[in-house]
């Protein structure tokens, strides 16, 4: 969170300077940033060598496993109502805010918005990443809702950065799923900790695949829960992630139709 409040800080300074003394450390920046996300493509790449190895301990250590498998069948039904649970929890989310805002502050239609950003919606679930998908949300929100270009070039990038309400939701519900599967019980101080870490870091959390899980270290750290039983929902991060990012993209684009209403 540090680094994040003085990134702003840094930005917030570099908008103060000329424009011809700024722009090449925001090049530079620029440049770090794609390199960055050029890494972070790499490491996925090969990512899933070393986490089945991690897993393997991980999953016989808490499935009890020996000479019964009779643990890793539980394991597995566990692991199906933790991703329903993430499931059920972003269905929700999107009815009982994003819908209602369109509803009732915006004024539009909610079928005409679904149509509107359907495309969005599917690169959003196909990629895992609301950064890749920005160009095409600003299209389907200008095109299909007639939202005037200055809102959209100015509320969509920002939320596509720190607005991950998908990635914050799915970081509790893990969080809270991890610390059980430990044994682990949760006060209630814990799980405001976990309400109000998972909204911190989800605002940190880049816009690429698979970099949410990366960050609910975070909040397990901060809750003293192992970090390790990340690896527990590993296996099942990716298709979590293509649902949440769904989720992300359809905030960005609800909040940019509020602004321009």
């Amino acid at each position: 969170l540090q680094v994040v409040f003085f990134a702003l800080m840094l930005g917030f300074s570099l908008t103060r300077l000329p424009d011809a003394r700024a722009r090449p450390v925001m090049e530079l920046f620029d440049t770090l940033s794609d390199a960055i996300i050029a890494m972070v493509h790499l490491i996925m790449k090969i990512a899933p060598f070393g986490v089945f190895a991690l897993m393997a301990t991980v999953v016989a250590s808490l499935a009890g496993m020996g000479d019964d498998m009779s643990g890793l069948s539980e394991l597995a039904a566990e692991m199906g109502k933790y991703m329903a649970a993430v499931v059920i929890g972003l269905f929700f989310h999107a009815l009982l805010v994003y819908f209602p805002l369109l509803r009732f502050v915006a004024k539009v239609p909610l079928l005409k918005f679904l149509r509107a950003i359907a495309p969005a919606q599917l690169l959003a679930f196909s990629s895992s990443s609301s950064g890749a998908t920005l160009p095409v949300t600003m299209e389907c929100v200008e095109r299909g809702l007639g939202v005037d270009e200055e809102a959209t070039s100015f509320v969509l990038p920002l939320g596509a950065t720190i607005n991950m309400d998908g990635t914050g939701l799915y970081q509790g519900v893990a969080a809270v799923f991890i610390a059980t599967m430990y044994n682990i019980d949760l006060s209630v101080g814990q799980q405001l900790q976990i309400v109000l870490v998972a909204a911190l870091a989800s605002i940190g959390t880049a816009a690429v695949p698979g970099v949410g899980i990366v960050m609910l270290t975070i909040v397990l750290t901060q809750i003293g829960v192992p970090p390790e039983g990340i690896l527990l929902i590993f296996a099942v991060d990716r298709p979590l992630d293509m649902c949440r990012t769904v989720l992300n993209v359809t905030g960005d684009a609800t909040v940019c139709t509020v602004v321009a209403a």
